[in-house]
């Protein structure tokens, strides 16, 4: 860990035993949700759909910085569809995952910039890069 990194902000959660099939609450209220295990009959979220958000938010984000330092106008309707798959091969979990960008309106070359420039800076491509694998695909 990086003692000497301005942290800018501490999410905080806590989660109930039960763990897929808990509950979880972040510190201040503003999140809590009930968990249920992917493909059950359960009413929650799962920790892939947390994920997926969590991540797409944050690489929209890291698009908005490339774009301000290239000076590229970004369009209203830009999204991103995340997928995290939990997979199970050789007795061993994991995930992989694919961020599907759409910057409609933009030459293919300028989006193919902002998002392999958003890739090298979002926190969340920084965490996974090397440890799952990703698939970033312009749509």
């Amino acid at each position: 860990m990086n003692t000497q990194a301005n942290v800018l902000y501490t999410g905080k959660t806590h989660t109930t035993s039960g763990g897929r099939d808990g509950a979880a609450r972040s510190h201040d209220g503003r999140l809590a949700v009930q968990l249920s295990s992917p493909g059950s009959k359960g009413e929650g979220t799962n920790p892939e759909q947390l994920f997926a958000a969590g991540w797409s938010a944050c690489f929209i984000g890291a698009i908005g910085l490339a774009a301000g330092k290239l000076g590229v106008k970004l369009p209203a309707d830009l999204a991103v569809d995340a997928e995290v798959d939990l997979c199970h091969a050789d007795g061993a979990y994991f995930l992989q995952a694919r961020l599907n960008v759409h910057l409609p309106g933009l030459d293919r070359e300028t989006a193919r910039t902002l998002v392999d420039t958003a890739h090298q800076t979002c926190p969340y491509s920084k965490a996974t890069r090397g440890n799952i694998g990703v698939e970033i695909n312009l749509v």
